[in-house]
């Protein structure tokens, strides 16, 4: 079973996504800018002035969804697609039914209860949720405002194979927001197709060199910035890592 259908990813990545601060990080010090981070993929990388005033975004490898629903806050529809079964029906609870309770661990068995919750001022029914594959989405989707690919790249076998794709993905004047950490591992992909992180020819080969060159052609960078999070494991073991932003503008046809 892939970790992302387990009891453990669904509580991590709820917690990741909906926990309150103390929830996350029970202490008076840490990296409290790598809270919120879901949030903060919208709010600190979106450019709202430039968008429509209605529209469509989409929200690629969503997980449980809080970046999906702060997308709703901008666009009257939004689509959420993600691989994990598990997380598909976390998000479309969400949508129902505003919150779910869920359980996260303090240490060894022990666990805290707790809920996820939408804010009240989001509109849920902007929101739809379903199960898909970045790597063959179906072809009815459409073209859209706004895409957000979340540490997605460096967790799929072709990440080039999807860059290629978001010209056709996205609206001409439209945004692309793509952050990830750059943990590449041949567990996802095979040495031959990692954008980054290698040395070829003698020359060493950096994430956001690929990723330039790849979309340069359709896309011109507006953004580019450093944009912590942390995932919590228990009370006393953490995930602080930094993923790199950056917001590229669909050129014109």
């Amino acid at each position: 079973m892939s970790f992302y259908e387990s009891d453990k990813a669904v509580s991590e990545y709820l917690l990741f996504h909906y926990g309150s601060a103390a929830e996350v990080l029970p202490y008076d010090f840490g990296p409290v800018d790598a809270l919120n981070y879901p949030v903060r993929c919208i709010s600190e990388c979106l450019y709202p002035e430039a968008l429509p005033g209605e529209g469509r975004a989409l929200d690629l490898g969503c997980a449980v969804g809080r970046s999906s629903f702060e997308f709703a806050r901008h666009f009257t529809e939004v689509i959420g697609i993600d691989y994990s079964h598990r997380f598909i029906h976390a998000g479309q609870t969400l949508v129902a039914k505003g919150q779910l309770n869920y359980t996260f661990r303090i240490e060894g068995d022990l666990e805290q209860a707790t809920v996820a919750t939408v804010p009240e001022e989001i509109n849920r029914t902007r929101v739809q949720f379903e199960q898909g594959d970045a790597m063959n989405l179906r072809p009815d989707l459409g073209q859209f405002d706004a895409v957000l690919a979340a540490n997605l790249i460096d967790r799929l076998p072709e990440p080039k194979s999807l860059l290629e794709q978001f010209a056709g993905m996205v609206k001409p004047g439209g945004q692309l927001i793509l952050t990830s950490p750059y943990t590449w591992l041949t567990d996802y992909a095979s040495k031959e197709q990692w954008l980054g992180g290698q040395i070829l020819d003698g020359k060493s080969i950096r994430t956001i060199e690929a990723v330039t060159s790849i979309l340069s052609n359709n896309f011109e960078m507006v953004l580019r910035k450093d944009l912590p999070f942390l995932i919590r494991e228990h009370a006393r073991k953490f995930q602080w890592s930094v993923a790199e932003a950056t917001v590229w503008r669909r050129k014109d046809a």
